[in-house]
């Protein structure tokens, strides 16, 4: 994913003058030529990662649509003071994407993990974010933000779906469509769940822009049943609130299957933290049965993958 993203970042940066990239030492290889082809424009500040916000919100001052680029950690949470000040409370807009979320550099320690980075990100007034699933969506979400005015944050992982899907940036795309509840898998989960529900009466919702989210189709696809559960490869509960608030005239039960929200005390690689947490398809496969069989409603009957 992160490949992608420097190679839509600088294809756009190519063909607009009005685009600017600032970098903090991490993968400044991948933007090569765009140091080549604009020097002024592609500025690699060093490992400072409060500066290099404080110089892409100075770019947006002068009418440009900044690109500001580091891992998870240190955009979303070390900087996450300059990303209020500078461009939430100026209301300027640009684009921030990550690299390593939620903890693909887990072998370096707990400094490197990042599961906290949209819940803290989705503090900035008018913020959207964006979590695809797959490279080509990269490609579709990054060219949406860098049309546009607004601020988003877009995060991607070393994980991926298998394929991508036709994601149309702010909606929520309906998998297929089941009886006996909703399943909203984020980005990269989406694979996973469709493997651990296959044999279930379920519907599945597929979010590649989490903030906003889009509660309209939510609230419409799940409006057969009350059981809700999301599942998010960030820490989980951070969707609670917009899933709330979009099924808030009808009584619900929700529930979120993401990453725990404890620190990180046994470092490794993240297809070991996915099985420790229970989040690689075996383990959602568990956590969800476990869910809807504890339902008053009294669960769900196995049955063919849902009509689609």
């Amino acid at each position: 994913m992160r490949q992608q993203a420097a190679a839509t970042v600088t294809d756009a940066f190519i063909e607009d003058d009005w685009i600017a990239i600032v970098l903090a030492e991490i993968s400044t290889d991948y933007f090569n030529r765009a140091f080549a082809h604009d020097p002024l424009r592609a500025v690699n500040v060093g490992i400072m990662e409060q500066t290099m916000v404080g110089v892409a919100a100075g770019f947006a001052l002068e009418g440009f649509h900044p690109v500001a680029h580091t891992i998870t950690p240190f955009l979303a949470e070390r900087a996450l003071e300059q990303v209020k000040l500078d461009f939430g409370n100026q209301e300027l807009g640009g684009t921030l994407f990550s690299t390593g979320a939620s903890y693909d550099y887990g072998t370096d320690g707990a400094t490197h993990y990042s599961p906290g980075d949209v819940q803290a990100l989705a503090t900035i007034p008018g913020i959207r974010i964006a979590v695809p699933g797959h490279p080509a969506e990269v490609d579709t979400l990054l060219r949406h933000a860098l049309a546009g005015d607004d601020l988003t944050y877009l995060r991607t992982q070393a994980i991926a779906n298998a394929r991508p899907r036709d994601v149309e940036p702010g909606r929520i795309d309906v998998v297929r469509r089941g009886d006996a509840g909703t399943v909203l898998a984020v980005g990269p989960m989406l694979d996973r769940v469709i493997e651990a529900t296959g044999d279930l009466d379920l519907t599945v919702l597929y979010a590649t822009t989490v903030w906003p989210l889009d509660g309209g189709t939510l609230a419409r696809a799940a409006a057969d049943g009350p059981d809700v559960i999301v599942v998010e490869p960030f820490h989980a509960g951070t969707l609670a609130g917009p899933v709330t608030e979009a099924l808030a005239d009808r009584p619900s039960r929700i529930r979120s299957i993401g990453v725990p929200r404890r620190v990180p005390r046994e470092y490794g690689r993240p297809e070991q933290h996915d099985r420790e947490f229970g989040l690689d398809a075996e383990g959602l496969g568990r956590q969800i049965r476990a869910a809807f069989a504890s339902a008053p409603t009294g669960g769900f009957d196995a049955a063919p993958a849902g009509r689609s």
